[in-house]
């Protein structure tokens, strides 16, 4: 009887052996399941370096941050999406990646959002005011456009539509357009717009859709507002934000002293979107001003001013018929004392 009992004890205990063996590997391999994927986890990912940032509000584009593979595998830049279009990413290496931002011209805050996969990097990132004037002219360096794309764009926005304006039937001209200063101010500002579908349908500018926008800002969101032109001699310094050193307005010669730079008094190296201008001293406005044209660079349009009581006119003409104009005083070659040379915005001297 009693070896009936044990045997049946003995049999009970080492079921319930058993059992706790397979709950244990079960529990060992839970553990290591949970393991695996949280290491896992922790490595799959994406690491920006560093987390924060601070950047001048310049409108350049600045070597911003890194960012590698947690477990030291590689990733494709084409596997990383940017939230803003401001972000440029260059594959550095099998494992790493280098962003380039561009700033914004007015200073604040910003998320730059980056996701790989199923993970979101946002980095916080700060813009400071830089009020840097390399060139000592009166433009701060955040108005000079400094990518080759956005100078190409503003130079075809700018001379398509100051050509627009000579293709118009007189009564249909902007009314503010009444002098050549005007037509300069009138084609800067319009170049420097966000050109969507709206601007263009109200403007009638649909043939130069097909030209980009100026990427580094848009008119007249800058810290300077809807006052570009700079109409006071003297390097840009922090307090002509606001004590007048920039205008709506401002007439002929303003616009060539302080807000072009001098390029040559050969008309043949002016590029589309270049301007030249004349000092006429017998004529009540003394300084007139014409817009370099045309892909080749071949025609200037201007408006005449007031033609005695009259109101002027838009002007087209070839620049080798303007070489030889009846009148000499009007021809743009260096023996002409009256022809000041040709002139470019100084927003696009940073690397012209």
């Amino acid at each position: 009887m009693f070896c009936r009992v044990f045997g049946y004890t003995a049999c009970v205990f080492r079921k319930l052996w058993w059992v706790a063996v397979i709950l244990l590997c079960l529990v060992l391999l839970c553990v290591a399941t949970v393991f695996y994927f949280y290491r896992h986890h922790r490595t799959d990912r994406l690491v920006a370096r560093p987390l924060q940032l601070t950047l001048p509000a310049d409108g350049r584009m600045h070597p911003a941050f890194e960012i590698h593979h947690a477990g030291g595998g590689d990733i494709a830049v084409n596997e990383v999406r940017a939230s803003i279009a401001n972000l440029q990413l260059l594959q550095d290496g099998g494992n790493r990646i280098q962003a380039l931002a561009q700033s914004p011209v007015t200073p604040g805050s910003q998320l730059l959002r980056l996701t790989w996969r199923k993970q979101t990097l946002t980095i916080p990132t700060t813009f400071t005011a830089d009020y840097t004037d390399s060139y000592g002219d009166g433009t701060p360096d955040f108005l000079r456009l400094h990518s080759a794309e956005d100078r190409r764009a503003f130079r075809e926005w700018f001379a398509g539509i100051a050509e627009a304006q000579a293709e118009l039937p007189p009564g249909q001209l902007p009314a503010e357009i009444d002098d050549c200063a005007a037509l300069l101010r009138y084609s800067y500002r319009q170049a420097l717009h966000a050109h969507d579908e709206p601007w263009l349908l109200m403007q009638h500018f649909e043939t130069l859709a097909e030209i980009p926008s100026v990427h580094q800002y848009q008119y007249p969101q800058t810290p300077l507002g809807a006052g570009l032109f700079r109409v006071r001699a003297g390097a840009f310094a922090p307090e002509d934000l606001s004590n007048g050193s920039f205008a709506e307005f401002a007439d002929a010669k303003t616009l060539m002293q302080w807000n072009t730079h001098w390029i040559s008094r050969d008309i043949h190296v002016a590029r589309t979107g270049d301007m030249i201008f004349f000092r006429q001293l017998e004529q009540n406005s003394p300084y007139h001003s014409m817009v370099v044209t045309g892909r080749d660079a071949a025609w200037v349009v201007y408006d005449t001013g007031p033609i005695g009581k009259a109101k002027g006119e838009m002007r087209r003409v070839a620049i080798e018929d303007l070489l030889h104009h009846p009148d000499a005083r009007w021809r743009p070659v260096p023996e002409n004392s009256n022809f000041l040379g040709v002139y470019r915005w100084n927003i696009l001297r940073d690397g012209q």
